[in-house]
């Protein structure tokens, strides 16, 4: 009689392991899928080079560009192969500032959505999730900020609080969550609605349990596209909150040289390249977030697309 040559069977894999190759597998999924539409890649593209420009500014622009004293050139000088883009009323260069401009645009949108949608999907899920009195209390709260003017708020917070860049995170992220709270809470409605929440109550899952374990994961891709969308609304509330002079003046921002340059009388004037370059880049990059935010809208639920 031989020897069986076959061996132990080998132990199954780790469960932690299964759950990584299947989330890289999901995410391979969404990346092909995202890649087949030209307008997705070209935000990504532009947001990754605007990126890249932000996070390389004190080599590509120095950190003197930011001085108001001992310019390199003189007041609101055209564009020439001195300065590219012009000088501002100080005598700096306006590519210096543009780039080192994207940092804190790009910082504040971010973090003034990710504080927006964090807000909003906390209120949404407790709200879908409880019901009765509590999400009806919770709702005519979220109402009341959603019809009150984003603006407005954030710039009555703007006023009343200290002038710095984490005051104008707050005062965007705390009064524009409202749309993605009234989203999640429709999403949570109809994810408890179906069976396998009514067996993890049966089972003894608690609220927290199903809340973390079965509802978030559920509304996470609403979230991250409401996310994409909501950065380019923050950047385009905080250049206006520069504009009005409610930034932080110790900082750069496209916002900020908007402002320089309407208290420099550059409109009136007709210095083109002083307000041109700062517009156009803050369009740009709403642009993109918006474009970004379709195309992941498009891969998420594919009938977006269908008539595409």
């Amino acid at each position: 009689m031989t020897p069986s040559t076959t061996g132990p069977t080998p132990p199954p894999p780790p469960r932690n392991s299964l759950v990584w190759a299947r989330r890289r597998a999901s995410v391979g999924r969404f990346w092909r899928a995202y890649r087949t539409g030209r307008a997705g890649l070209f935000g990504l593209g532009a947001l990754a080079l605007i990126a890249l420009v932000a996070l390389a500014a004190p080599l590509l622009a120095g950190g003197e560009v930011r001085r108001v004293t001992d310019a390199p050139g003189a007041a609101l000088e055209p564009p020439s192969g001195t300065f590219p883009l012009g000088t501002d009323q100080f005598g700096r260069s306006l590519l210096g500032l543009l780039v080192w401009g994207a940092r804190i645009s790009l910082t504040v949108g971010l973090l003034a959505a990710a504080l927006s949608v964090a807000i909003g999907t906390l209120v949404g899920i407790v709200a879908g999730h409880y019901g009765g009195w509590f999400s009806t209390v919770l709702m005519r709260v979220t109402d009341w900020f959603l019809v009150m003017p984003t603006l407005v708020l954030a710039i009555v917070l703007a006023t009343v609080m200290s002038r710095s860049v984490w005051t104008v995170i707050i005062a965007i992220g705390v009064t524009s969550w409202p749309t993605t709270a009234r989203l999640v809470r429709a999403q949570t409605i109809a994810v408890e609605s179906r069976p396998y929440i009514e067996r993890a109550r049966a089972l003894g899952g608690g609220h927290g349990h199903i809340m973390k374990r079965h509802v978030l994961p559920n509304v996470m891709p609403l979230v991250l596209a409401q996310t994409t969308l909501g950065i380019s609304t923050a950047i385009l509330t905080e250049a206006t909150l520069a504009f009005l002079g409610l930034g932080d003046p110790t900082v750069v921002s496209w916002g900020g040289m908007l402002q320089d340059a309407r208290e420099a009388g550059a409109v009136s004037s007709g210095h083109w390249w002083y307000l041109a370059p700062p517009g156009m880049a803050v369009a740009l990059v709403a642009l993109a977030f918006i474009v970004c935010g379709r195309a992941i809208e498009t891969v998420l639920n594919p009938r977006l697309g269908a008539g595409r």
